[in-house]
């Protein structure tokens, strides 16, 4: 097995280029369907964190109908049972590596769960895309959740008691008022955890999704060639993710132009 570069190497590379560009394509589709997952899960992971749902709050009030302001009751009063659990999951899954997520996901909830043994476009097993995808798109939702908590609580307080004194409800309120904007304010975030997850996706070879490691192994297992593979790979990485980056760049440049007019 050779490990230092050798030009030599690369022409052998070429019969395996269907291998890369598959792998490429995989890549792809992971970040895309991950990014969307993980867009709706983060939705609902946002809205729980901030909302004020204490069905114990009652325990928060005396015999007298005054509110207390310490105590074992007190605190009881205000425990938020949704919050509380969006707040565990996001914690949970972002202190956790994302390769031990995958395992757990594939070898533990799917290997329970049969999932129908197909392929798509010819070469993609679904059977291991789907939990790839899964374990992508729960840990990218653990951190789109912060990112769009942060974008709402960046709004303006003032406009949401506006939105109520006009009679709309809270999901009005959210829904054409609060999101619209916060969306503004997020979108370089969400773009950059697309990038983030193009990287990320490496990680899914480990369960035989046929990304662009997937690529590297399956070549280095039949030429014994390692450092030119990874450099393809690292290659390619770049291709996509640097002029992700740069595009990502341009349009926040374009949106703090906007703002400061």
């Amino acid at each position: 097995m050779d490990h230092f570069i050798q030009m030599e190497n690369f022409p052998k590379l070429l019969p395996y280029a269907e291998l890369f560009v598959q792998g490429l394509t995989v890549t792809v589709l992971l970040a895309l369907f991950t990014v969307l997952i993980g867009f709706v899960l983060a939705m609902f992971l946002a809205v729980m964190r901030l909302s004020n749902f204490r069905p114990l709050a009652f325990l928060g009030m005396d015999k007298e109908g005054r509110p207390l302001d310490h105590g074992l009751r007190y605190h009881v009063s205000r425990f938020n049972p949704l919050s509380f659990l969006a707040t565990a999951y996001v914690e949970i899954l972002r202190s956790t590596p994302v390769v031990v997520q995958i395992f757990i996901i594939y070898y533990g909830v799917f290997g329970i769960i049969k999932l129908p043994s197909f392929t798509l476009f010819g070469f993609i097993k679904f059977a291991r895309f789907f939990p790839g995808v899964v374990a992508l798109g729960m840990n990218s939702g653990a951190y789109l959740c912060e990112i769009i908590r942060s974008g709402i609580q960046s709004i303006d307080g003032g406009q949401t008691e506006a939105a109520r004194s006009l009679g709309l409800r809270q999901t009005q309120n959210l829904r054409y008022i609060i999101f619209p904007q916060a969306l503004k304010n997020i979108l370089p975030a969400i773009a950059n955890e697309f990038v983030v997850i193009i990287k990320e996706s490496a990680m899914t070879y480990t369960i035989g999704v046929q990304d662009i490691m997937f690529a590297v192994n399956a070549v280095k297992g039949a030429t014994f060639i390692i450092i030119e593979p990874l450099l393809v790979a690292s290659a390619i990485y770049f291709c996509l993710c640097f002029p992700t980056s740069k595009i990502i760049a341009y349009f926040e440049r374009r949106m703090s132009r906007g703002d400061k007019r």
